[in-house]
């Protein structure tokens, strides 16, 4: 970040994380770093995402099984892991496939989901990520057109929908996706 020639640069960091969310405005001049505001939401994450989606799948199986899972915790467990990995399929193409053999009393639970359902599930959650971004320009009384650079930090930052709302509030900058989470 500190390539980019010379005088002061503010930089927001939108760290999206498994269970918390973070956002963090910092001036950089000179290769010294002063954080101007901080944000967020200590309950806000991956964690969220894939409970919306396990909360659809739960009440799926309850449509076609009459059977409730949310009786089961090896059940529950295995549909968290298939949803996690479904997750992560889903920033990269638009549907993803669950299929878990003998979830409950014996039944293969076979199903899919496609990427609009998936940000369907979490559209207030996903909307809700530009709350602190908002409050964290507030406290460092600055203006969006203001911030240089943007950087995406943390795993959940991969999903394109949040992206797309983030691009769109800087309208269309380009977001720094190169850092590690």
């Amino acid at each position: 970040l500190d390539k980019k020639g010379k005088g002061e640069r503010n930089v927001l960091i939108f760290d999206l994380g498994g269970g918390t969310f973070d956002v963090s405005i910092l001036t950089i001049e000179d290769g010294i770093f002063e954080v101007k505001s901080t944000a967020g939401d200590t309950h806000l994450g991956g964690e969220d995402f894939d409970n919306r989606m396990v909360n659809h799948f739960t009440e799926e199986f309850k449509r076609k099984y009459k059977k409730d899972l949310k009786t089961n915790k090896r059940a529950l467990r295995r549909l968290r892991t298939a949803c996690e990995r479904a997750k992560r399929t889903l920033s990269s193409s638009t549907q993803a496939s669950i299929e878990i053999d003998s979830l409950f009393d014996g039944i293969d639970f076979y199903t899919s989901i496609t990427r609009a359902r998936f940000e369907e599930l979490n559209a207030d959650l996903f909307r809700g990520t530009l709350e602190p971004v908002e409050k964290s320009l507030r406290d460092a009384k600055m203006d969006k057109s203001q911030i240089h650079d943007i950087v995406l930090v943390g795993g959940s930052t991969r999903i394109p929908k949040v992206q797309k709302l983030l691009q769109d509030f800087f309208n269309g900058k380009e977001l720094n996706k190169s850092i590690n989470p």
